[in-house]
């Protein structure tokens, strides 16, 4: 039996969809069966978040925000456990996939909650129910994956939905020293995308954005070996850049229709592309973009839990600190000046952090 003392109120942000957020009290939650309570630690903010509903409540289905605390990206520490857990404790370090899905069907028996078909017990964290822009989180521990000492639990924060999504679509495509890849977007995903083809042996990255601020990240933190800015020209661009044959690989992260475009022409015969990024159309000529030179076009959508998983181990073989990628860390109090940044696009990661994980700001 816990011994510690809980507080019976915590700070939680909600989000109106007029481009502010409102923090309220909120009590501390108590967990039922087969529940825990999270200390949250570290809560970063998602693209999704600015596009569905920090601007305006935009999604509709699995992307529908009923009202409820924000944040997707949760990762922190067991204080109370409810009775039926069968694997975790009070003191665990977790990571929470972001979906928690019914159990039951196809999607969710394959470890794709992110896919739960089920209108009734399919609820994500952040939009349908509550997620870890507060004190404290209630998660079943059916979504949890145990977080290693040797990774913070900012790096576990981005885990889920950031990196996990961009693993996901990198292990469709395959990833090697073969590979000369090019990312269209460097917002967070597309950077995520540019650290972990790096460990997985790409010998060359091309990163394509309109953010000057983004490019200088990419190329600081060393995982673009190329930069452009992002125009008509970007096909012969890369081209030039690989011998006059295009990549071998492509990842659009961006969502923009003429990134798109490109990702697609600048893919070589035999080539294979990867849409990760949300929203957004593209225009595209099957037979001589496609059809002709043999390519192969993927959609990827988040990861399943298996996966996940599988990426924590993958991060502590490689050395990947996903929190690299964090430009701001903000406490909950600050959380509009958090949303607000995170939407401005000047930034790369932007957290919610808490205790030790604020005091590494």
């Amino acid at each position: 039996m816990s011994t510690l003392t809980l507080p019976d109120q915590m700070q939680g942000a909600l989000l109106p969809g007029d481009s502010t957020t409102k923090l309220e009290c909120f009590s501390v939650p108590t967990p039922g069966h087969g529940e825990v309570l999270i200390r949250m630690k570290a809560s970063t903010i998602c693209g999704s978040d600015i596009r569905c509903i920090y601007h305006e409540h935009l999604g509709k289905g699995p992307e529908g925000y009923q009202g409820v605390i924000a944040g997707h990206e949760p990762s922190g520490q067991i204080v109370k456990t409810g009775p039926g857990c069968r694997q975790f404790r009070e003191g665990d370090r977790v990571i929470v996939y972001h979906i928690s899905g019914c159990g039951v069907c196809n999607d969710c028996r394959r470890g794709y909650m992110i896919s739960c078909t089920s209108e009734k017990y399919r609820r994500a964290y952040g939009w349908q129910r509550d997620g870890g822009m507060a004190d404290y989180l209630l998660a079943e521990e059916k979504d949890l994956i145990h977080l290693p000492d040797s990774l913070s639990y900012a790096d576990g924060a981005q885990v889920a939905c950031g990196f996990g999504t961009v693993y996901e679509g990198l292990e469709k495509i395959g990833i090697s020293g073969n590979d000369a890849v090019l990312i269209t977007g460097l917002g967070p995903v597309g950077l995520a995308a540019a650290a972990l083809c790096r460990k997985m042996g790409a010998p060359k990255i091309i990163g394509i954005d309109v953010n000057e601020d983004r490019m200088k990240l990419a190329r600081d933190l060393g995982l673009c070996d190329e930069t452009l800015v992002s125009g008509p020209d970007n096909v012969s661009e890369v081209r030039k850049l690989t011998g006059g044959h295009g990549v071998e690989r492509a990842v659009d992260c961006s969502a923009h229709p003429a990134a798109r475009a490109t990702a697609i022409r600048a893919t070589r015969k035999w080539g294979r592309i990867v849409l990760i990024g949300e929203g957004g159309k593209i225009e595209f000529n099957p037979s001589p973009d496609m059809i002709h030179d043999q390519k192969t076009l993927y959609g990827s959508w988040v990861t399943s839990i298996w996966k996940m998983e599988e990426l924590v181990e993958r991060l502590v073989r490689w050395n990947l600190h996903p929190a690299d990628l964090i430009t701001h860390r903000f406490p909950i109090g600050k959380v509009s000046d958090a949303y607000a940044l995170m939407a401005s696009g000047k930034c790369g990661k932007v957290a919610i952090c808490f205790d030790e994980e604020l005091a590494k700001k």
